[in-house]
């Protein structure tokens, strides 16, 4: 049995400023390949780049729940 008595039962979430996201600050390439859940590979570097150069920083946004 795991006796946990002693914690907060608040103790390990997560505050709201780290779990949302947002295109407020610079979105690079990188972040929209990450966020597709691919692979960075040159391949996919390029077409994240054609994909921020047309919607934007927006772009990451519509690919995050």
């Amino acid at each position: 049995m795991n006796d946990r008595s002693d914690s907060s039962p608040h103790e390990a979430v997560t505050p709201d400023a780290l779990l949302h996201t947002g295109s407020g600050g610079e979105v690079s390439a990188e972040d929209i390949v990450l966020a597709s859940g691919r692979d960075v590979t040159p391949e996919n570097l390029a077409w994240a780049e054609r994909k921020l150069a047309a919607e934007g920083p927006a772009a990451l946004d519509k690919l995050l729940p």
